[in-house]
């Protein structure tokens, strides 16, 4: 797939909404999230698959959802994936010692 975040932007809606279009898309780059339906904004597999590829990506996470961010295995992924996806994590999870360090 030849596809970059910023051109999935340009993409019909009904692409951005299918899911294994998506997925495939995030697997690529993960702030390809940013573009995708806001149903795929809260998909727990489409947020995990983006950002194992990137985690700044997490920032896209549904914030209408917002235990997306607070899930263990998301949060672990994007923090190590990139650690500066921290600034994207629910408060709760920066309590948790195995996310902080």
């Amino acid at each position: 797939m030849k596809l970059d975040a910023e051109a999935m932007k340009h993409l019909g809606e009904h692409l951005r909404a299918d899911r294994e279009f998506v997925l495939q898309a995030v697997n690529y780059f993960g702030e390809s999230l940013a573009h995708a339906s806001e149903e795929l904004q809260k998909d727990y597999d489409v947020v995990l698959e983006a950002v194992q590829q990137s985690g700044m990506a997490l920032q896209y996470a549904s914030k209408r959802l917002p235990n997306l961010r607070d899930e263990k295995e998301i949060v672990l992924a994007a923090v190590r994936q990139n650690g500066e996806a921290l600034q994207y994590v629910d408060k709760k999870s920066l309590r948790d010692k195995d996310i902080i360090l």
